[in-house]
């Protein structure tokens, strides 16, 4: 199992201290020796459980989800204990599991999201019937014109071509935070990175390697400037 570890302490004193951090990393440790996991990265937060806008969790969580990872916390509260939060990070799509009591930890997680699923699911039949008594009034919904208006106008092709670059700029601007940590590490070159994303591994957008120019591409699209000395490209 690959893991992203991520900590957290409610307090600055606690993390001065190291006592609730010295916790928490000896339980994770010891998970890991057990599974066999490989540590990808450790995240550390100073931040109340009641908030649920942390920066080193959303970086943990982005660092799992790019590395196909899993997040991995010493017990389930270092994350939250807002079962509205439980549900979004559930529907993220990233699998956490915390080290004290991990299978009993899962049940309660998917547990927690079907009680927000079946809130979501009450709204949306609030919303179809709000939209069915509209319509049954005369009320006209959506456009008249539909897709129609949009090629009239010239409007079709151009509007694919946008979405497109919306989603490659979205595909680059998931993989910031990792370039950033392959640089610290000392990799600069475009075929040094090139080299660190696959062995993470991270595949391209098209599911394939990463070379030298598809690199280039990469970093371009997040208008990163590569430092002085790397060189054309990078090879």
């Amino acid at each position: 199992m690959r893991v992203v570890i991520y900590l957290r302490v409610s307090t600055a004193a606690q993390e001065r201290s190291g006592l609730g951090l010295e916790a928490q990393r000896a339980a994770v440790e010891a998970f890991c020796r057990q599974r066999g996991c490989e540590v990808l990265a450790e995240f550390v937060e100073v931040e109340s459980g009641k908030r649920d806008d942390r920066p080193e969790l959303a970086k943990a969580l982005h660092w799992a989800d790019v590395t196909a990872s899993t997040l991995l916390v010493a017990k389930m509260d270092r994350l939250s204990r807002s079962v509205r939060f439980l549900a979004t990070l559930q529907d993220s799509g990233v699998r956490f599991i915390a080290a004290d009591m991990p299978e009993a930890n899962e049940m309660t997680v998917h547990i927690l999201a079907a009680v927000a699923q079946a809130e979501r699911k009450a709204i949306g039949t609030r919303t179809r019937e709000a939209l069915a008594a509209a319509k049954a009034r005369g009320v006209r919904l959506g456009n008249p014109n539909g897709a129609a208006a949009l090629q009239r106008a010239g409007k079709g092709n151009s509007a694919a071509v946008a979405e497109r670059k919306v989603r490659a700029d979205h595909s680059a601007q998931r993989l910031d935070l990792v370039v950033a940590k392959l640089r610290q590490e000392g990799r600069t070159s475009l075929r040094e990175l090139a080299d660190g994303l696959n062995a993470i591994p991270i595949p391209t957008r098209q599911g394939g390697k990463w070379h030298a120019s598809s690199v280039r591409n990469l970093l371009a699209r997040l208008e990163v400037k590569r430092p002085s000395g790397t060189g054309g490209t990078g090879e």
